[in-house]
């Protein structure tokens, strides 16, 4: 099940996960972003996440609890 955010202006985004390998180090590591349309990488929000909303943008993004 994917969680879901509606924003203020009544846009729905949907959160996905995905594994990119970092270039300085070649560690893997989970980024989460946020986007309008549910894709197959689609997750539930992290333990010790909470959404929070860019005032200015309307944009979720993820911030540590």
């Amino acid at each position: 099940m994917a969680y879901e955010h509606k924003n203020s202006r009544g846009q729905t985004y949907y959160l996905h996960t995905q594994e990119v390998k970092l270039k300085s180090s070649n560690k893997q590591q989970t980024i989460y972003f946020f986007a309008k349309d549910k894709r197959s990488n689609a997750c539930n929000i992290p333990a010790g996440k909470t959404v929070i909303e860019n005032k200015r943008t309307g944009l979720p993004f993820l911030k540590k609890a």
